[in-house]
């Protein structure tokens, strides 16, 4: 007696179909793999934490250990190691808070920025690169693709 077996799955089929848990699986290891492609892309030196880190002191501002902690998701004696390591390489500097002198405050350096500023350059070129590679109409379709990638993490389309 013979078993019937599934059709094997082929790139049409696998993109047409709509059930959610197949489409969060695509999803899911799309976003995963892209995001170690752009992490060695970085080309910093720093590990993801560190540069996690670097992120939100510049997206915040300046701000305590335990405020980075608390938006890292992390310790505050492994807060304090990974600003330790980023203060070493001149990457942030802690100055005293004005409103409490017993607090010191987190901030970028000019080297921090700059770092930042030139991964992101080197992120974005290397996906420009791969767009330019996309006819016109698969660029459209990825567009209105992040138009709903940003409603479903909860942001305004830009």
């Amino acid at each position: 007696m013979t078993v019937p077996t599934a059709a094997p799955r082929t790139a049409a089929t696998r993109r047409s179909t709509t059930d959610p848990v197949a489409v969060a699986g695509r999803l899911r290891l799309s976003a995963t793999r892209l995001a170690r492609i752009l992490r060695r892309q970085a080309d910093t030196g720093l590990t993801p934490s560190q540069l996690s880190a670097l992120a939100t002191i510049e997206h915040h501002g300046a701000m305590t250990l335990g405020a980075l902690a608390e938006h890292e998701n992390v310790a505050p004696p492994s807060v304090t190691k990974l600003v330790n390591k980023l203060e070493g390489q001149g990457l942030v500097q802690r100055q005293v808070s004005p409103a409490d002198g017993r607090v010191a405050l987190v901030s970028l350096t000019g080297a921090g920025t700059g770092l930042l500023a030139e991964s992101r350059q080197r992120k974005n070129q290397w996906l420009a690169v791969r767009l330019s590679r996309l006819t016109a109409e698969e660029r459209a379709r990825l567009a209105d693709a992040l138009d709903v990638l940003e409603t479903l993490i909860g942001q305004d389309p830009a």
